[in-house]
């Protein structure tokens, strides 16, 4: 009797002195709901903080490998990125003797790395603040907390040490663009007339593309102020892609211009007043969408942040290729040229990105982000898409991830900011950076009828 008065009085004591100890924490940390909002944090900042498109995608990808590395390092079924693209070495190994929360760990470095990439510091460190103190509740042992973040921070600064190497660093001190008198190529446009953002994105190093020009797509169409002339019958469809279309097929072409804008930084002037407005990135989009995929398929912890991992990596490739053809064409805009040549009062739709017309970044970072999610969850997975709503935008529906980048590729024409051949082309393109990832890099560790690499 004696004896079990002193257990239950240790019992007590340890109860008291101590924590109460979730037998399911593990399961319950294991919540993909933590990644998409920890995701979704950093989408915020990085709207907040007006990042370019390109710089946007780096923001993503990065902070993604982290969280996967991490996660990978206790996942049998994952397989490292170390050694399928460039220079990133295997991360460092969890501690010995020491139990690993690896989906804690795995939200740690994601918030890491996108904290060490962003300039608002202090939003991230008060949503991880929140986060980690909801985790906490879970009813975790405190060592297994603080081992789990602690390995997730290293995981981190193992990807920040890699990353250091990408060449961002460097371009930061190229030249700007040089504009010339040549009336085809890309000139500065209203309403702000800002220099042509990132003209070395091309400098930076890859992941799964041998080279920046490893999809080079067809030039543009030859300019010409020939009336009948290639070039001016694409410049005429741009200038009248409202001309001739009833009321409905007009409100129609608006709504998918309007839904697919994502202008990080959109310039309004009324009267003596200047505004501006501030939206995600067409890559935050895709990110946005790719969680609205991982949780309409009830994707676990590891699915979600696989998904997170490939469709940031593709989108970044897709920047890269992209912006290589941009400042190798330096096509002029619609916008320039029919001011010029057609009509000096038209306005487009939408207002012009401050960066060359060929290709569409719409066009092909849409079609390699569909492309990767094809491949994850299928040709016919049917979605709504509700990435616009909180600025103001209805719901869209698809049936299928291609339908919705073949939809966001036309949209720019209808926006009147981009000429046919740049979407055509651009789709083309992405197609050839989103399948090139797919060969080059697995995250399975196996084959499985799942997912079949």
């Amino acid at each position: 009797m004696s004896r079990f008065f002193c257990l239950l009085t240790l019992c007590g004591l340890l109860t008291a002195c101590g924590e109460d100890v979730n037998p399911n924490y593990q399961e319950e940390v294991a919540n993909p709901e933590y990644f998409h909002r920890s995701v979704k944090q950093l989408t915020d900042v990085i709207v907040h903080d007006i990042f370019s498109p390109p710089v946007a995608s780096r923001i993503y990808s990065y902070s993604s490998i982290a969280g996967y590395e991490a996660l990978a390092a206790g996942d049998p079924n994952l397989r490292s990125l170390a050694g399928q693209i460039p220079h990133l070495e295997p991360a460092p190994a969890p501690p010995a003797n020491t139990e690993i929360s690896y989906p804690l760990a795995s939200i740690s470095a994601q918030l890491k790395v996108g904290k060490s990439l962003i300039f608002s510091e202090d939003r991230m460190d008060e949503f991880k603040t929140q986060l980690m103190a909801e985790i906490r509740e879970i009813g975790m042992p405190a060592e297994v907390f603080d081992a789990s973040v602690a390995y997730g921070e290293e995981v981190a600064d193992h990807v920040i040490a890699w990353y250091d190497g990408d060449m961002y660093k460097q371009t930061r001190t190229f030249p700007k663009y040089s504009i010339t008198d040549d009336e085809s190529k890309w000139q500065p446009t209203p309403p702000d007339y800002m220099d042509g953002i990132e003209p070395s994105w091309m400098k930076i190093r890859p992941f799964a593309l041998d080279s920046a020009n490893q999809f080079q797509p067809p030039p543009p169409t030859a300019y010409s102020l020939e009336p009948g002339s290639q070039w001016m019958k694409e410049v005429m469809e741009v200038y009248k892609v409202y001309t001739g279309v009833d009321k409905q097929e007009s409100a129609e072409r608006q709504a998918i211009a309007q839904f697919w804008d994502c202008n990080p930084y959109v310039s309004h002037t009324v009267g003596h007043l200047m505004f501006a407005t501030k939206k995600i990135t067409p890559g935050g989009h895709w990110i946005n969408i790719a969680g609205i995929a991982a949780r309409k398929a009830d994707a676990d912890f590891a699915r979600t942040v696989e998904t997170y991992a490939l469709t940031s990596m593709a989108m970044f490739d897709a920047f890269i290729s992209c912006w290589d053809e941009k400042y190798r064409s330096k096509l002029v805009r619609p916008e320039t040229f029919i001011n010029r040549h057609v009509d000096q009062e038209w306005r487009p739709l939408l207002q012009t990105p401050p960066f060359p017309e060929h290709t569409s970044g719409h066009s092909v970072v849409s079609r390699a982000c569909a492309v990767v999610l094809t491949d994850l969850y299928g040709d016919n997975f049917a979605f709504d898409d509700d990435s616009e709503e909180e600025y103001d935008l209805p719901t869209r529906s698809y049936p299928s991830f291609l339908a919705a980048s073949e939809e966001a590729a036309l949209s720019r024409l209808y926006g009147g900011i981009h000429y046919r051949p740049a979407i055509e082309y651009g789709v083309d393109q992405g197609e050839a950076v989103g399948n090139h990832l797919l060969q080059q890099v697995a995250t399975r560790a196996m084959i499985t009828e799942e997912r079949p690499r």
